[in-house]
């Protein structure tokens, strides 16, 4: 017995003590795995982006800084697994990500569907270059219908499937504006953010007015009329979806149209091929032509096609300064990112320093 503890002692006496770690090391495995976890969280469960543009105003803002949920439709896995986190695709003209690798679209199950009404970020579906779908620049609108639904915009109002959809409540679109002899103080449009886009004489403007702006502007001493500017009825504007003369549709009258559904079949024909050929060959890659009547789809004759996605219809609550699906058209399912939740951080970039922080808007609910 006395032996054993003799050779345990003096084994332990032999063993080489382990290596403290310098500083350097415990700050270089800190950050690998802040780092990775921080990657791990970005991927599965949430994101942060920055309001670009004033197409979802007045619900959010330019320079409005969002967490976006991605359990909410479910995680969506990398197609292009290399790339360097937290960084854009594109930083002074260089790529960001190495697309020698690229895996198929996945999602994990995610804690609801898409709906209508959520405001949703994804990646903007029209791109023209060749960068993979997960690389295209991020976009944030509101979804108004989805896939299977019949979407229709009478006089500014949009429908879905026949019954009105509710508009947001701080929407906004354009007026055409008459002022007097009075005049408008240029002050008070910026207290009210108020923004003019065009003027067709010295009293006759297009405004863009917030909501919860119109009544105080409307009983100004110097406005002499408010109306709504929609485009009518039957007047072709070939700049919007899918910018085909067989459709005379324009901003504010647009459809019906209905939208793609996994495993809904579509005739094809002079109509549905310039409404649906972008989804079939971009979103859906195949070949498709047309000879004399007849298409074909992969080299294969048909008179049909089954769809293999859902697709979406987003459109920006500043209903008359947004590019959306009137202009762009469908949102395929695999673009989706997530839904905004929460404003975290909002910034007035025409303010002083001491008033650009807009604190009535951090961690803000989204709806």
């Amino acid at each position: 017995m006395a032996m054993k503890w003799t050779n345990i002692l003096s084994r332990k006496k032999t063993e080489t003590p382990k290596k403290k770690k310098t500083k350097a090391r415990e700050w270089f495995d800190a950050i690998v795995f802040a780092v990775v976890v921080s990657t791990v969280i970005r991927g599965l469960l949430f994101s942060a982006y920055a309001i670009p543009s004033a197409s979802m105003e007045g619900t959010e803002l330019t320079g409005d800084y969002l967490f976006v949920s991605k359990l909410s439709y479910g995680p969506r896995m990398p197609m292009t697994p290399v790339s360097i986190p937290f960084l854009e695709s594109h930083v002074g003209g260089f790529k960001t990500f190495w697309d020698g690798v690229k895996l198929p679209y996945f999602r994990l199950p995610g804690l609801s569907k898409v709906k209508a009404g959520d405001i949703v970020v994804f990646n903007y579906p029209p791109t023209h270059d060749n960068d993979p779908v997960d690389m295209h620049t991020h976009y944030i609108k509101r979804c108004q219908g989805i896939a299977g639904d019949v979407v229709e915009i009478k006089d500014a109002q949009v429908y879905i499937n026949g019954k009105i959809m509710p508009n947001a409540p701080q929407a906004q679109t354009s007026y055409h504006v008459i002022v007097n002899s009075n005049g408008i103080n240029p002050k008070l449009l910026t207290d009210l953010h108020i923004e003019v886009t065009g003027q067709a004489g010295d009293a006759d403007y297009i405004m863009i007015i917030p909501a919860d702006s119109y009544k105080e502007f409307k009983a100004c001493t110097g406005v002499a009329s408010i109306s709504p500017v929609i485009e009518p009825k039957g007047a072709q504007d070939l700049s919007v979806y899918p910018q085909s003369s067989l459709f005379n549709w324009n901003q504010d009258n647009y459809g019906p149209l209905t939208i793609p559904k996994k495993d809904w079949t579509v005739k094809l024909n002079d109509s549905t091929m310039a409404l649906y050929k972008q989804a079939i060959e971009r979103y859906e890659h195949n070949i498709v032509r047309q000879e004399g009547k007849d298409y074909y789809i992969n080299n294969k004759k048909t008179g049909s096609y089954t769809f293999k996605m859902d697709y979406y219809w987003m459109m920006g609550d500043n209903r008359h300064n947004s590019s959306d699906s009137r202009y762009w058209g469908f949102v395929p399912e695999d673009h989706v990112v997530g839904k905004a939740m929460i404003t975290w951080m909002s910034i007035d970039s025409t303010q002083t320093p001491l008033k650009k922080i807009r604190w009535n808007r951090i961690l803000k609910p989204i709806n």
